[in-house]
């Protein structure tokens, strides 16, 4: 059998010299040869994988781009697949092709040889790319569907004992079984939102996944009042009141991490609708570098963030990842020597070190009452979930003009709009100039898979069409469209990026607050002294080759 070493000289992957640097590394560090060489950055995970399997006769298998056969996984129970890491991938000529990690591992192989009834070949992959595909691949709609099955086949119950279906202490409990089912798959799935929505005939299950919704799952309509009771339950939400929206919250473990959802309930003409919304935890430790500001954008608000007093607002609709933006901005102004209070409604991210609110209108602790409060609590910096009213931007922009550093979102489509929609709210003109100092406008657009995208020089006629900043004569610019592989569900994206219009206000902007000018005039001055709109950030992302030119016009108008 060749060494390792002999192998990856061979094909060219390593030279001699960083061969014989990893041998004199292993020498010291104690580990193998192949460890030692990706640790070194000579290898990736990939190509040892790859070596090892050439180094013991065997066939190497990149699942990010080998085609799976869903009737090879359909022959070997899920819960096999997670227990010993492995995947069925095909059949040829009546033998299971398996994907492992451990080649060596002979009760897996003969364990899934019992199950199936065929004879194994097991093929290598590497581990990390094997887990992502038995996530993709070992669904939880089999037991999905067996479940649908099974409600369709029990009678209906009346209504009274339908609100008390949710409220089981058996976990083995269908509807237990179904609601796990759904919040499980959807993590895996990596969405951001879980729609459970009853109509005429049946209950739709929808999961938004990089923005867009998808329809997973349609199960019998006589299960939607013990789905409906089990989330409320779940979520401590009154499972009597059927005729109001209410709000609740729930958190579930998944592959060992803490996962929060937010609920919300809404009566509809069929029944009450549920959204789920996934808060991940991890996403409130981000850096703000991991926010795909450009470079430009991300020394403007640097700039703003770390002063000491003033007020920062970020702008967007709904789901635009405001929130995100502002976490991130936390962590990075955050430190033991200074105070930092925030109120919202309602929390989604718990922070360490950092004094966090929940509005409670009913108690009458609204946004307005809590911030006046907590500015009697020596804050240096206040984050306000939303400035809704004038009573709130009023004491909000008296806190930014005290010393104190304010950061807050707000419902406006661009950034320049933030300070005429703080003028129409009823403040004064030129408090607005004083205490704002920089407003941020984001949307999220969907990253192209960086698998499957497709380089390609577009024609002048899409250049123009699309209003891409290109001048004619020029030459056309090489840029990415989406193709579509395992690794991103055939969609050609994978994950999101932001796309960012950082906007300082400079004294010629205060002039124009003042002055009552117009959002299109307050623009046009923010242009001229380098702001980057939220277009032309997306035509830097495309010519970067993060995303498409489709994405750029489906988020921004």
């Amino acid at each position: 059998m060749k060494q390792l070493g002999e192998i990856l000289l061979g094909e060219g992957i390593v030279t001699e010299a960083q061969l014989l640097a990893a041998i004199d590394e292993q020498v010291v560090s104690g580990t193998s040869l192949g460890r030692t060489l990706v640790e070194l950055g000579m290898l990736t995970e990939n190509q040892l994988v790859q070596a090892l399997a050439t180094q013991v006769g065997m066939q190497f298998v990149d699942l990010d781009e080998h085609p799976v056969d869903r009737a090879a996984v359909a022959m070997v129970p899920g819960a096999l697949c997670r227990r010993y890491t492995v995947l069925p991938i095909a059949i040829e000529n009546g033998v299971l092709v398996l994907a492992t990690a451990d080649p060596g591992n002979v009760m897996a192989v003969d364990d899934v040889r019992t199950v199936s009834g065929l004879q194994v070949l097991p093929v290598i992959s590497s581990y990390d790319v094997l887990v992502r595909a038995i996530d993709r691949f070992v669904r939880a709609d089999g037991e999905m569907e067996n479940l649908s099955s099974a409600f369709e086949d029990a009678q209906p119950e009346p209504e009274a004992d339908l609100s008390r279906m949710g409220d089981f202490v058996d976990d083995d409990a269908p509807i237990v079984r179904y609601v796990n089912l759904l919040v499980t798959q959807a993590i895996t799935d990596r969405a951001s939102d879980i729609h459970i929505e009853p109509t005429e005939h049946d209950l739709r299950v929808r999961y938004r996944i990089d923005g867009v919704l998808h329809e997973t799952q349609r199960s019998p309509k006589n299960i939607t009042g013990g789905v409906v009771s089990r989330v409320k339950i779940m979520s401590d939400i009154d499972i009597a009141e059927k005729r109001k929206p209410q709000d609740g919250r729930m958190s579930v473990v998944h592959n060992g991490r803490k996962i929060d959802l937010r609920v919300a309930t809404l009566p509809t003409v069929w029944g009450e609708k549920i959204v789920m919304r996934i808060l991940d935890n991890s996403t409130a430790s981000l850096d703000l570098r991991d926010l795909s500001f450009l470079e430009h954008n991300y020394q403007t608000y640097q700039e703003s963030y770390t002063k000491p007093y003033g007020m920062i607002l970020v702008t967007g609709p709904t789901g635009s990842g405001k929130s995100t933006t502002l976490y991130a901005t936390l962590n990075a102004v955050s430190k033991p020597d200074i105070n930092v209070i925030t109120v919202e409604d309602p929390v989604e991210y718990r922070l360490a070190g950092i004094n966090q609110v929940q509005v409670n209108p009913k108690a009458g602790l609204t946004f307005a009452a809590a911030l006046r409060s907590i500015l009697r609590s020596d804050p240096d910096v206040v984050l306000l979930g939303e400035i809704r009213d004038h009573e709130t931007a009023q004491i909000a922009i008296e806190a930014a003009l005290t010393g104190h550093l304010v950061l807050s979102t707000l419902h406006t489509n661009d950034a320049p709009s933030a300070v005429t929609r703080l003028t129409e709210m009823g403040i004064e003109p030129f408090l607005v100039g004083s205490a704002l100092d920089c407003v941020v406008a984001q949307r999220l657009a969907r990253r192209l898979c960086p698998k499957c995208k497709v380089p390609y020089q577009p024609t002048p006629e899409e250049m123009e069409a699309a209003r891409f900043p290109w001048v004619p004569g020029e030459p056309l610019p090489e840029i990415f469209r989406p193709g579509g592989c395992t690794a991103c569900s055939r969609t050609g994206y994978k994950g999101r990026l932001a796309l960012h219009e950082v906007m300082r206000v400079t004294e010629d902007i205060e002039r124009h607050a003042v002055a009552h000018s117009s959002s299109a005039d307050i623009a046009a001055t923010a242009v001229r002294q380098g702001m980057t709109s939220l277009r032309d950030d997306g035509w830097h992302k495309v010519a970067l080759g993060q995303t498409s030119i489709e994405e750029i016009l489906r988020v921004v108008a």
